[in-house]
């Protein structure tokens, strides 16, 4: 059974660690506080799947490691028990939370790489950035499913995006290849393939964290909001 270590685990990373348990996965969770701060979010999951740690420690344990802390703290994320994995980037540049990055400001990089240039050795790949916490909880559909929503993924490494896209199948979504990771800004904060890409036509959500029921964004229309955000850049 493959075990998948969380560095951070707040919204997206406690969903993602109920979607796994269900999948079959065992979960290790830590953030930036005394493992202890997570004994609830523990027993709510179940101890037989998931337990607390360090970010060390679930770096470590993880076979697949998702890194989802906000971007500021990006180099906080230990680099030697990941050298060799695949770690799945969840991060987004906001500034007022994270402060001006000029290197961001400018375009000349974008998040994925930042973490991928701090982890020189490992597999960065970036995913779940674009999703509201809700909607990945509640979109998630057997494969097969017709009604199946579609997530962006994007990295340098080709095997790395094939583990990412079997584990994405395991927990409940297809995938679709947005290339390298010098192309995950198409699918970052402000781009067409954010957030309201899974909300109805029509809904005008209130904020972030209450955008009501998930629209399963088909593979359709997930490249065409990649493709407008290309457009856009273009002109």
């Amino acid at each position: 059974m493959t075990t998948i270590g969380f560095i951070g685990s707040g919204l997206i990373g406690a969903t993602l660690a109920r979607l796994s348990i269900a999948a079959g996965y065992d979960v290790v969770l830590s953030n930036s506080r005394d493992p202890k701060t997570l004994l609830p979010l523990v027993a709510a999951l179940g101890t037989a799947h998931a337990s607390a740690a360090t970010p060390e420690e679930a770096a470590r344990a993880g076979d697949l490691v998702v890194v989802t802390i906000p971007l500021k703290s990006y180099r906080d994320v230990p680099v030697e028990p990941l050298r060799g994995k695949v770690v799945i980037d969840t991060n987004n540049y906001y500034p007022q939370r994270d402060g001006q990055i000029p290197r961001l400001d400018d375009e000349s990089t974008t998040s994925g790489q930042l973490l991928q240039e701090h982890l020189p050795e490992s597999k960065v790949v970036k995913a779940f950035n674009n999703i509201n916490f809700r909607h990945l909880g509640e979109l998630a559909r057997p494969t097969g499913d017709p009604h199946r929503a579609v997530l962006p993924i994007a990295g340098d490494d080709t095997a790395a995006k094939q583990t990412v896209t079997e584990y994405l199948d395991a927990i409940g979504y297809d995938t679709l290849d947005a290339g390298p990771l010098a192309e995950g800004w198409r699918y970052e904060n402000g781009q067409p393939a954010y957030a309201r890409l899974y909300v109805p036509a029509g809904a005008s959500p209130q904020s972030l964290l209450d955008m009501g029921p998930g629209h399963p964004a088909t593979r359709d229309e997930v490249a065409a909001a990649l493709s407008e955000a290309r457009r856009r850049s273009d002109t």
